[in-house]
């Protein structure tokens, strides 16, 4: 008898992503025994590659650690974990060790426990994050892991199209959470190409609860996910429902076929722009107004959103109002002044030319 469908569901999406993993790793020459070698060559010539799982003790980290202590060691890959304390609630340092105990318990190692300080920079949810990703960085590079598995389910994903759509921010919000990526950077903290992956967007909720209670597993809710406070919770518990009891079940998978849809849309424009961008810059460097203005819209705002970035302006800062005002130097031209813009960085239009600069 096989396991429990749940349970087989979880583990698919682990041993899919692992495989990838692995695939990404051939390029690299083997060892003589024909194993994979590690990741980061710093951990010894022929260790198998590393993969950590960024475990909260939740539900869907919970299914995700097992699942990965299950399939890692049939493809000869290390699984390790890593849990991150926010120190935002009381005792928040004794759960973080009581999940280091689970995680050791399903056999991963290296496991760790990281504490960090939130900021407040962005509100508390875009702070938390920053300082998550943060340690998570850190750790994959201490410890040369080839990628970090991270819980977001199809679920999680619904919500990030949904905030999306409200922040009116473009195609690119609604395309929601790649399935690899690597991460926000932030300051001194550039990023890495294919760090982060999230196996479960095809994966709902319910089935990573379900996993973990087939197979046993405690769990920890975290009462933020509960607190009406905090602008996902409201929607996850109001909004979403509010939308099903309206529109009929299925929401959820619909909103998460629009993601996918949408990163495909913005991905090609995001390339269009890239090849189209140097044509509109003139032998100095400099963004000349009448062949931005002869673009389509979709591909110039893209220009001008990476000019902006290039100039210093976070992205995680920089929305499409900010974008829109900059667009209206080109396409409303009134003599207007400098366009103040997130990092200090301003626009202007001087002489036909677009001058974007950190002041």
């Amino acid at each position: 008898m096989g396991p429990h469908p749940a349970v087989a569901a979880i583990r698919l999406a682990v041993r899919r992503v692992l495989h990838d993993v692995l695939t990404e790793l051939t390029d690299r020459p083997r060892t003589p025994s024909g194993a994979f070698p590690c990741a980061d060559p710093r951990t010894g010539a022929g260790t198998p590659p590393l993969v950590l799982v960024a475990c909260s003790g939740g539900a869907d980290s919970m299914a995700l650690a097992s699942a990965l202590a299950f399939e890692a060691p049939k493809l000869g890959i290390r699984a390790g974990g890593i849990t991150v304390d926010h120190g935002l609630q009381d005792g928040s340092d004794q759960r973080a060790a009581e999940v280091v105990i689970r995680m050791t318990a399903l056999g991963l190692d290296p496991v760790e426990s990281v504490a960090v300080r939130v900021g407040r920079d962005g509100g508390p949810e875009a702070a938390a994050r920053d300082a998550r990703y943060g340690a998570l960085d850190e750790a994959a590079d201490r410890l040369g892991a080839a990628a970090v598995l991270l819980g977001h389910t199809r679920d999680d994903q619904a919500e990030t199209v949904l905030l999306g759509l409200a922040r009116g921010s473009g195609i690119r919000s609604l395309s929601g959470m790649p399935e690899v990526s690597g991460g926000p950077g932030g300051p001194g903290r550039p990023g890495r190409g294919h760090l982060y992956r999230r196996p479960f967007l095809q994966v709902d909720r319910q089935t990573a609860r379900k996993a973990c209670m087939v197979q046993s597993l405690a769990v920890w809710d975290d009462p933020h996910n509960m607190d009406p406070a905090y602008t996902r919770s409201r929607l996850r518990h109001e909004g979403l429902p509010a939308l099903e009891k309206a529109l009929g079940k299925g929401v959820v998978e619909a909103l998460a076929r629009t993601a996918q849809l949408s990163r495909d849309d913005a991905d090609a424009l995001d390339a269009w722009a890239a090849e189209a961008e140097g044509g509109v810059r003139d032998e100095d460097g400099r963004l000349e107004c009448a062949k931005l203005y002869a673009l389509p819209p979709a591909v110039r705002r893209r220009v001008l959103r990476r000019a902006v970035v290039a100039a210093g302006s976070p992205a995680g800062s920089l929305f499409a109002r900010h974008i829109e005002e900059v667009d209206r130097l080109i396409t409303g031209w009134r003599g207007q002044g400098a366009i103040n813009l997130p990092g200090r960085v301003e626009a202007q239009r001087q002489g036909g030319r677009l001058v974007i600069r950190q002041g």
